[in-house]
């Protein structure tokens, strides 16, 4: 019996993992998600049944010609999404066979806007038919931030958060903290208490200084520069210091204004708006007055889209890319791979400016 059980073993092992050439050394394809897309594959065909044992981690790296490092991330990938199980000394079984079934995403948004549909679009896309997304919206607010997580919490595989709010961080990490951390993705922002999580972010502060800096000689075609910015929507405060070291580092003169007034515009002045309310705004007032932007008066932009682009012959942004981060959290979720990566900004020259 146990003779005939180990012959089945070996029988199913020699017909699935029998050569190397199953594993393309050239391919950009990591070897360890190579692994785990041939166990997969055996599984879904039935070689490896539902509580079988699976060729030990030594077996399977000796032959597929593979390190045992390599072999032993597959596994572990596969025990964490579920697909196996682990018995100490006695190696790994399958415990699910159901290996097709959809991951399930919940995004978790402090509102909607225009680059916030773009993370969304983009993490849809790379995840495409292999996951389904739901979106849930908190308001800024830590009560109904928290209500969402209670009810949904056994209900998704991964929650991707974007953690901007009007409440103090502290009681933000107490609600993350209830989430099994395997199941947390943060994206957007960097919150301090939280450094071990894995995070796609935006570095407000550097951001802000390293674009402007890339357009210095436009900004300097200007008597002073001003920044528009809406205290009572709670975007970062850490744009505002970015400006003002920026301005102070370049010797320019600068203000900050928090509601931005008619009385506000002055010919020859720049002015780096963050709320796209308040772009729509100036762009009237402008017409109003006949000015002409990138001449008469000067105009930044914070965060890009295609309209921005379209606007009075093309706007001036300084922007994350929206599709990157969405991309980078995607291929997170579908490689297991989480770490901590900081999103791209960009400044973009156009007519504006």
């Amino acid at each position: 019996m146990i003779f005939c059980k180990c012959f089945y073993i070996f029988v199913a092992y020699f017909i699935s993992m029998s050569h190397d050439l199953r594993i393309n050394h050239d391919s950009e394809i990591p070897k360890y998600k190579q692994v785990v897309d041939l166990l997969l594959s055996d599984i879904e065909a039935g070689i490896f049944k539902i509580g079988q044992r699976i060729p030990s981690i030594n077996e399977t790296s000796e032959d597929l010609l593979i390190s045992r490092d390599t072999v032993e991330k597959a596994y572990v990938y596969l025990r964490k999404k579920g697909i196996l199980e682990s018995v100490r000394g006695k190696g790994y079984y399958v415990n699910q066979v159901n290996i097709h079934k959809k991951i399930k995403v919940a995004l978790i948004l402090n509102k909607l806007s225009n680059y916030k549909r773009s993370i969304y679009y983009s993490l849809s896309e790379t995840l495409g038919s292999k996951a389904s997304i739901d979106v849930f919206i908190y308001n800024y607010s830590v009560e109904q931030f928290e209500e969402i997580v209670a009810n949904q919490l056994v209900n998704y595989d991964y929650f991707v958060i974007l953690p901007h709010f009007k409440d103090d961080d502290s009681d933000v990490v107490r609600v993350i903290k209830n989430i099994p951390k395997k199941k947390v993705l943060l994206v957007d922002r960097n919150m301090e208490l939280l450094k071990d999580y894995p995070l796609v972010y935006q570095e407000y502060e550097k951001d802000i200084q390293t674009a402007l800096e890339k357009g210095i000689d436009l900004v300097r075609k200007y008597k002073k520069i001003n920044l528009v910015f809406p205290i009572n929507q709670y975007y970062s405060r850490y744009i505002v210091r970015g400006f003002q070291i920026f301005c102070q580092i370049n010797n320019l003169p600068f203000s900050i204004i928090d509601d931005l007034q008619e009385t506000d515009f002055i010919k020859g002045e720049a002015f780096v708006l963050i709320s796209d309310d308040d772009l729509y705004r100036f762009i009237k007032i402008c017409r109003s007055k006949g000015w002409k932007l990138g001449k008469d008066i000067g105009l930044v932009a914070y965060n890009d889209n295609p309209l921005k682009e379209l606007l009075e012959e093309g706007i001036t942004t300084i922007s994350t890319n929206h599709d990157e981060i969405g991309r980078i959290a995607a291929q997170m979720i579908l490689t297991g791979d989480f770490k901590r990566i900081k999103s791209p900004f960009e400044f973009i020259k156009r007519n504006s400016l």
